[in-house]
């Protein structure tokens, strides 16, 4: 190892284990990160910048401003009423169907954005109902990561797997989704067995539920249709974007400025204010550190040291990937473990080709986003939607979240792991 392969491993690790420990902001961390790249001299300025993936940058600044404008209109809470009412106040039905309905949501927006959403309106129908909020939030958590997996842009790091690997809409579509409808199913059968005898409820408490009125959510009909239209021609532009010549952050800057323009948006510094700006400069700074890593050769020598691991053994190689990203995902954040291992997998791609390593990148985004519901750490969305409910006056503690996400994951893996045996 020269010296350059060592400081950027410093620097690399160190960043690593202060964002685990959360002592310090993750995005303070990055980006101080970044700028020690440069200053040390492991990176040039140039070098640094040219790392920063923008197709990620806008695709997520773009789906951002879409989703900033959308809720507005009070569709989400809408929903959540509607589903609440259709459920006819029962507990377990009312998880399953917001749980399903959250998971369609993050399929095509961002799953934070979308945890921002629906938890608070989550909480509010549970107290409504006598219960503990808990079960509820927590299933929502979960079930945003497992929608967010599906599709290009669902969940960040498929945002960053696509970029690398040049995976289009349709690919993650066609590879990801029937796994995720299959996991959904399962999801929905542990929660009646885990949830149906312990969520319990009186008549009364049902009746309060079937008295929401779901049409004073909507505030703003007009831009509601506004957004529709546009989400509607955003998604269609993603599923045909091969056949466009168009790439999704070009596609997503392109709904976002038509949104700006058909809602009248005079306020656009509040809007671009709300906008999470942390988390857009969390991915600046990882994408310059571990882009050192690269300029340095460290990645040249752990995928050779791979590719002599794995042989021909290209299936034992999903597999291992899938359940180390699942692990350890669980336990630290997925983006900068799915940013470090895109390098490793390009690597290996270089060896095998490109198609022959693609199941790889599927195991790594079942592994990296499903892994994130063992533990409350282990995605954006579950800490998020802590957060929200810690607000509420009903916080969930490590324990709480772990001891649910924990058999949901396993669960989850294990079919993927399935999965991924027999289909490729």
């Amino acid at each position: 190892m020269n010296t350059q392969m060592i400081l950027s491993l410093v620097v690399f690790g160190a960043m690593y284990v202060l964002i685990t420990l959360a002592i310090i902001n993750e995005t303070a961390v990055a980006l101080f990160a970044a700028m020690l790249i440069i200053v040390l001299g492991i990176s040039s300025q140039a070098q640094a910048f040219a790392h920063i993936d923008l197709s990620v940058i806008f695709l997520l600044i773009g789906m951002m401003i879409i989703m900033g404008i959308t809720k507005q209109t009070g569709v989400f809470q809408f929903l959540a009423i509607k589903i609440a009412k259709f459920a006819r106040g029962e507990p377990v039905s009312i998880i399953i169907l917001l749980s399903l309905t959250t998971a369609v949501i993050s399929a095509f927006l961002d799953n934070v954005t979308t945890v921002l959403i629906i938890v608070p309106i989550t909480i509010l129908i549970a107290v409504e109902l006598g219960l503990s909020p808990t079960p509820f939030i927590i299933m929502q958590a979960i079930a945003s990561n497992v929608g967010g997996t599906a599709t290009l842009i669902g969940d960040p790091p498929n945002i960053m797997i696509g970029s690398a690997a040049h995976l289009t809409f349709m690919d993650f579509l066609t590879n990801l989704a029937p796994v995720i409808l299959i996991i959904l199913g399962v999801n929905t059968l542990f929660v009646i067995l885990i949830f149906r005898k312990k969520l319990q409820v009186t008549n009364e408490r049902k009746a309060r539920i079937m008295n929401f009125d779901e049409s004073k959510a909507i505030e703003n009909k007009p831009l509601l249709i506004k957004s529709l239209v546009v989400m509607g021609l955003v998604i269609a532009a993603f599923l045909f974007h091969g056949v466009l010549n168009l790439e999704p952050a070009t596609i997503a800057m392109a709904g976002a400025v038509l949104l700006m323009i058909l809602s009248g948006a005079k306020d656009l510094e509040r809007l671009f204010a709300e906008l999470e700006w942390s988390t857009i400069f969390f991915f600046v700074g990882l994408f310059v550190v571990v882009g050192a890593l690269v300029d340095a050769g460290l990645m040249t020598l752990v995928s050779n040291w791979l590719i002599s691991m794995i042989g021909n053994r290209l299936k034992f190689a999903q597999l291992a990937i899938l359940w180390i990203s699942a692990i350890l995902s669980s336990v630290v954040n997925n983006i900068p473990f799915v940013a470090t291992m895109i390098p490793l997998i390009q690597g290996v791609g270089t060896h095998f080709g490109a198609q022959a390593v693609q199941p790889l990148w599927w195991a790594l985004s079942l592994g990296a986003c499903l892994g994130g519901n063992g533990t409350l750490i282990g995605a954006s969305a579950n800490v998020v939607s802590a957060g929200l409910a810690t607000k509420s006056g009903h916080p969930v503690s490590f324990w709480d979240f772990t001891k649910y996400g924990l058999i949901f994951m396993f669960a989850s893996i294990v079919v993927s792991s399935m999965y991924l045996f027999l289909r490729y």
